[in-house]
């Protein structure tokens, strides 16, 4: 059997992890062990970003809606209570909308949950 080289696969892994590294810092731009290490922990960093992203963009839409409820004469946890109570079904994301652009509609939703209360 005859026997195969690998240095077309060896060449398109080597060029391809160097076109990941582009921009990096120094030699880990430019020399492919150093390339490899700083891809395989920038790759760690992203799939970590991307859990804390969803984790950040929760805490501060709960933020603003507890801000806006506090001006209402309501906690956050009284609201969302409320708000369950009510049956009314909005998520965090769209009742932080609601508290930062149309503050009259919010209200109108902390006197549904007061109501439900």
């Amino acid at each position: 059997m005859a026997r195969i080289k690998g240095a077309m696969m060896t060449r398109k892994r080597r060029k391809s992890t160097l076109k990941a590294a582009k921009g990096y810092w120094g030699a880990k731009s430019k020399h492919f062990k150093m390339a490899k290490e700083a891809v395989m922990k920038s790759g760690q960093y992203a799939f970590v970003g991307r859990k804390l992203k969803k984790r950040d963009f929760r805490r501060l839409w709960i933020a603003r809606i507890s801000a806006q409820a506090r001006v209402n004469g309501l906690n956050y946890s009284t609201l969302m209570h409320g708000l369950k109570l009510a049956g009314i079904e909005l998520n965090r994301k769209m009742l932080a909308e609601i508290a930062v652009s149309d503050k009259d509609a919010f209200a109108a939703l902390a006197e549904q949950a007061k109501a439900a209360l």
